[in-house]
């Protein structure tokens, strides 16, 4: 095959846009440890649906990996010790990155501890069935590391009349600035494969497909290298482009099948999982240990140290950047990647589950002042970039004039996973996704109402 007859094949999705990736200054670090701060700050919700219940008291002394926290339901997962120390405090509010304040756990590390997971039990995960897996990886408090954070035992387990046949495990990372996916590829590849195994078991799943974004060539090879000789799992190319990630993308590229407006990928028969979390749980269940940790790239041109690294669930992000340091003229933070992550004004929340990422921007990098917004043009731009084939311009017009309803039941506005292509490509620096996330805020509010 030619190289143009590969860049005239690759998988792919219909629209999508190509940002500049920035991946330059970390993709080649390989993942270190940061050291430990002395206080940890362990938010009970930390993933979607019902928060975790502390079941510690003030005072009481626990050991990195021990269970602090159980689940608040079926879908909900505990929380684990992520130092050796000293409960100080329960229930206080803390900040979040998304602006509500949780409770959360606060623990004093004990400095002269060599902070050994204590909490830990060799069991042979290949003789589990699939519900002793299930219930395994909810005592792991595993969740979607690649953001979203939804419970990850809660995918094993598909609704009433649905099966998994293929599992679609997401190595794209094609989030600008961020590659902690890429390097745990690289560096976790057994641990990434276990991982699959035990999902696919868990599921009944007859094969797996793990799709890497074409500039990710080392991983895809490392990767390709350690496939099992049965067949059932595969390694494939996909484009370069954003939003090639998001779970209905990468289930039409890999297998050109769309899920339904308002529907599962368990309607068609899918299920798809981050690698992060893959590698993760073949890392965890194998000795019964609980997530106290995960690979975050901390990455932007205000930070003086870029790195992957691995860092303990609950760190304060001021303690992250003191020892990454900043630039004298740093000016916003993101948590996450610059299309989908949530800017912070606070740098007393902690690191959760579900950062995948840290970047720090400089000044001449960043709008300070409050950028003009134009009238819409149709120019059509927004269309063209929209993944979902939505009309963002539409939508924009409704939200302006409170027209919410009609967003959700004429224009589709739920399909929308807010992916931030639409306002990238706007010449009228509408901030569109941001009006969308308003408009479903509002009618979640108002369904709430009407109960």
């Amino acid at each position: 095959m030619t190289l143009l007859d590969f860049f005239s094949t690759r998988k792919t999705f219909g629209h999508g846009i190509h940002p500049i990736d920035h991946k330059e200054a970390t993709a080649e670090l390989a993942i270190r440890r940061i050291p430990f701060a002395k206080q940890m700050i362990v938010p009970l919700a930390q993933h979607l649906g019902a928060p975790a219940k502390a079941i510690v008291k003030v005072g009481q002394e626990v050991v990195r990996g021990e269970p602090i926290a159980e689940a608040g339901g079926f879908v909900s997962v505990p929380m684990h010790s992520p130092v050796t120390g000293v409960v100080k405090s329960i229930d206080r509010l803390v900040a979040t990155a998304s602006g509500p304040k949780t409770p959360a756990i606060i623990i004093d590390t004990y400095s002269a501890s060599d902070q050994k997971v204590l909490f830990e039990c060799a069991v042979d995960i290949r003789q589990y069935t699939p519900e002793k897996l299930v219930q395994a990886v909810q005592a792991s408090g595993m969740v979607g590391l690649g953001g979203a954070a939804f419970p990850s035992h809660v995918k094993l387990l598909p609704p009433k009349g649905m099966s998994i046949d293929t599992v679609l495990i997401n190595g794209c990372e094609c989030e600008p600035y961020l590659t902690c996916d890429d390097r745990i590829m690289q560096e976790h590849t057994d641990k990434l494969i276990l991982g699959i195994q035990v999902v696919m078991e868990a599921v009944a799943a007859k094969r797996a497909i793990i799709g890497v974004e074409d500039n990710k060539l080392d991983a895809f090879e490392i990767i390709q290298s350690k496939l099992p000789k049965d067949g059932n799992i595969s390694c494939e190319l996909v484009e370069t482009k954003y939003p090639q990630g998001a779970e209905k993308m990468l289930i039409k590229s890999l297998l050109n099948k769309e899920v339904p407006s308002g529907g599962l990928p368990a309607e068609i028969g899918v299920a798809v999982y981050n690698v992060g979390t893959m590698a993760q749980l073949g890392d965890l269940l194998p000795q019964s240990r609980g997530l106290i940790e995960r690979v975050v790239t901390v990455s932007g041109h205000g930070v003086n140290k870029p790195g992957n690294y691995l860092v303990p669930i609950g760190t304060p992000l001021r303690f992250v950047l003191e020892q990454v340091g900043l630039s004298d003229d740093f000016s916003k933070i993101i948590m996450g990647g610059p299309m989908m992550g949530m800017t912070t004004a606070s740098l007393d929340i902690a690191i959760t589950k579900g950062v995948s990422g840290v970047l720090v921007l400089e000044s001449l990098r960043t709008k300070i002042e409050k950028p003009q917004v134009f009238p819409c043009i149709k120019c059509g731009a927004c269309l063209a970039a929209c993944p979902i084939y939505l009309n963002p311009s539409m939508l924009g017009q409704l939200a302006m004039v409170s027209g919410y309803e009609a967003m959700e039941d004429d224009y589709h506005l739920n399909d929308c996973f807010e992916c931030g292509c639409c306002s990238y490509v706007c010449p009228a620096n509408i901030p569109l996704t941001q009006y969308f996330r308003i408009a479903k805020a509002i009618n979640r509010k108002n369904k709430v109402k009407e109960l």
